[in-house]
């Protein structure tokens, strides 16, 4: 597989910018671009919400690193959907964060269209940003695209509804919680959680780029906190890092450090139990230009922090989490409007205006094609496929129904491409384009912070120049603005024309070749100028639906069974007494997950007696609840749990209850409960 990691629509662009001219505030300055001092507070109204987007925690392709033997074997810490709705003015935007590995354009209409069907047009493509965290240690096969599915051996229902269900149902949530609220803005600076991972690419940008990084890292913390009633309710940091300190060889389902960092902020420090469906505080970790960010900091896969992965992701999570906190220490009140605006773009065909471009000659994009350093990976966060996009020997059943990818390219698409060496021409491929490359662009304004969404995996130097670009047409300051990557559609990365030069892993990755930042910063000039303005933006080119090519190589478990003896739910090895600060594990006879996910649910449940009876203390959604999941023979599953008892758990009894739901010969699925010997923590 050649790529390593990385309509229903109830109101058009034209429609939004329409409504924007005609619904504005009273008093509110004509021009959006116009100081946020300036603008009056409209008073705000937030929502916030929080949802299970875990995929099946068995024999599922994980989605990121593309390495056909990486699938599922369990869960580490179950990633969520977290969704805030903000409106003012009459306006309102829905933010979510997703904590998987990209937001795909499937994934994207799905939302689209339940919402629509949930809530008419209220929220549509024009005011929905859907982000990711783009954690390597989740469930893939998500994708329409082929590209993308192809390590995963096709689309996956399961995990299709889970990520857009847990969407939608985070939206729904943030819907409900609407109440009168006030934001404030807060930046801080992080040091210690980022590397550049192509310094060879980053020093040929200009002096004043470089200057611009003088660590060649962005260390910019960004941090919007949600108050109702003078409690906080809320908190989105942007920070730019990969979300891959989780190596290529876990096979445990995982939010990766930002999944830490949310964690640390919403368990931690303000006791949500995610089981209990309270939503009383929510704490997203955006991305932003993460392209060339690793936070791998020795710049070798699971090393830096330390040699432990696990201790990477807790460590550079909490890192994360205390810069929010000092964001949001210095954190100021904010005002001004809520507003939105989307189109789509065709990256494979645009026309760049010369005032774009390196040297000031008008240059075109090109369909997509990945590169040949592409399939090596990126070495400091994980290697790509060896031997070329299929190693040989290798057989895979989709590429046996599509055919083989390594055609060679046409000279016209190598003249276009240059000085990639081009190792698949994805976007020529048979039946249909193996990538997209229509896909939206967005900004969206929270008061005075405004947000440039694009799908791709943007390098610092990058998104500093879509920045530059938005805040020249919007008249702001550079601060305002961030560029909000992994949103709404995913297409690999964007590096500058002079990284690009350098052919690393990130230029070989941006698929459209040399000018497709500079189509970048001139289609976002476009939008911004007309967002500034109230002017209607025309919808641009349809995104194309190929969900009736969807092939699937997977089969489905068939029935379980259970060792002689032995019957579904029996422990076969008991907790042992322990300290607080000890491991404490068991093993009990399960069925396979895919039978049933228990998505917003859980394997497990560890439990304290009490003098009223048993309570829930932790489960697997949690950082110290590990569940590993194992095949025995054609059919037995395994799941063994353990726990890191907590320094200040409370001394008692304690013991093990594990859920699950076996199929049966006759194609019926029986819930069953495991219950561990009781187990003493002192």
């Amino acid at each position: 597989m050649p790529v390593s990691r990385r309509t229903v629509l109830a109101r058009t662009a034209v429609g939004s910018a329409a409504l924007v001219a005609t619904s504005a505030v009273p008093g509110l300055t004509a021009t959006l671009g116009a100081s946020a001092a300036a603008a009056p507070d409209t008073g705000y109204q937030v929502g916030v919400g929080i949802s299970d987007i875990t995929g099946p925690a068995a024999e599922c392709g994980m989605m990121g690193y593309s390495q056909l033997e990486q699938t599922t074997a369990g869960i580490h810490l179950r990633p969520r959907a977290r969704a805030y709705v903000i409106a003012a003015g009459g306006r309102r935007i829905v933010f979510v964060v997703a904590e998987n590995g990209m937001i795909f354009q499937s994934v994207h209409r799905g939302v689209l269209l339940e919402l629509a069907r949930r809530f008419g047009d209220l929220y549509t493509e024009q005011n929905v940003l859907l982000t990711s965290t783009h954690s390597h240690a989740t469930c893939g096969g998500s994708a329409h695209g082929y590209a993308y599915n192809l390590s995963i051996l096709g689309f996956q229902q399961q995990v299709y509804d889970a990520e857009v269900n847990g969407i939608v149902e985070a939206i729904a949530a943030a819907h409900a919680d609407l109440a009168p609220a006030a934001l404030a803005l807060g930046r801080s600076e992080l040091h210690d959680a980022s590397v550049n991972r192509s310094r060879v690419a980053f020093d040929r940008n200009p002096a004043a780029d470089r200057e611009h990084f003088p660590d060649a890292i962005d260390p910019a913390v960004t941090t919007l906190s949600i108050a109702k009633g003078g409690k906080q309710v809320g908190a989105i940091t942007w920070f730019a890092t990969h979300n891959t300190s989780m190596t290529n060889a876990n096979r445990l389902i995982s939010a990766d450090n930002k999944g830490y960092a949310s964690f640390a902020h919403e368990h931690t420090e303000h006791g949500v139990r995610y089981l209990d469906g309270a939503t009383d505080f929510v704490s997203a970790f955006a991305q932003t230009n993460a392209g060339d960010m690793s936070p791998n900091l020795n710049l070798r896969p699971g090393s830096g922090p330390t040699e432990d992965e696990f201790e990477n992701t807790r460590l550079i999570g909490e890192r994360q989490y205390r810069a929010a906190k000092n964001a949001l220490t210095a954190a100021r009140a904010m005002s001004g409007p809520v507003d939105s605006v989307l189109c789509y773009i065709d990256l494979a065909d645009i026309a760049v205006e010369g005032r774009f471009t390196p040297d000031g000659q008008p240059r075109h994009t090109a369909p997509a094609a990945a590169g040949v350093s592409l399939i090596a990976g990126s070495v400091e966060d994980g290697p790509g496929l060896p031997g070329g996009p299929i190693p040989e020997g290798v057989r895979n059943p989709f590429l046996d129904a599509l055919g083989d990818p390594n055609q060679a390219a046409p000279a016209w698409l190598a003249d276009a491409q240059a000085p990639k060496a081009i190792a698949v021409p994805l976007g020529l491929l048979p039946p249909v384009p193996w990538v997209p490359s229509v896909v939206p662009i967005q900004l969206v304004r929270i008061g005075e912070l405004y947000l440039a969404a694009a799908g791709g995996e943007f390098t610092i130097v990058s998104g500093l120049r879509v920045r530059r670009a938005v805040a020249e047409a919007l008249g702001v300051g550079l601060e305002q603005v961030l560029l909000q990557g992994y949103a709404n559609a995913y297409h690999e990365y964007v590096t500058t024309p002079e990284e690009y030069d350098a052919q690393q892993y990130e230029g070989a990755s941006t698929l459209y070749g040399r000018y497709t930042l500079p189509a970048y910063q001139q289609e976002f000039h476009r939008l911004a100028t007309a967002f500034a303005a109230r002017a209607a933006v025309p919808r641009g080119p349809a995104p194309r639906d190929v969900s009736n090519l969807q092939p699937n190589f997977v089969p489905a478990p068939g029935p379980d069974t259970t060792p002689p003896g032995r019957g579904f739910g029996d422990a076969l090895i008991q907790p042992a007494s322990c300290a607080r600060g000890e491991r404490v594990v068991a093993e009990f006879v399960s069925a396979h997950p895919k039978h049933n996910p228990r998505r917003n649910g859980t394997f497990l449940e560890v439990q304290r007696r009490t003098g009223t009876g048993w309570v829930r203390v932790a489960n697997e959604g949690e950082w110290a609840v590990r569940y590993h999941w194992s095949k025995r023979g054609a059919a037995e599953s395994v799941a063994r749990f353990s726990w890191d008892v907590p320094a200040d758990a409370e001394p008692g009894d304690y013991r093990f209850v594990h859920f699950a739901d076996s199929l049966g010969a006759d194609g019926v699925l029986r819930p069953f409960t495991g219950v561990s010997a009781e187990f003493q923590v002192s």
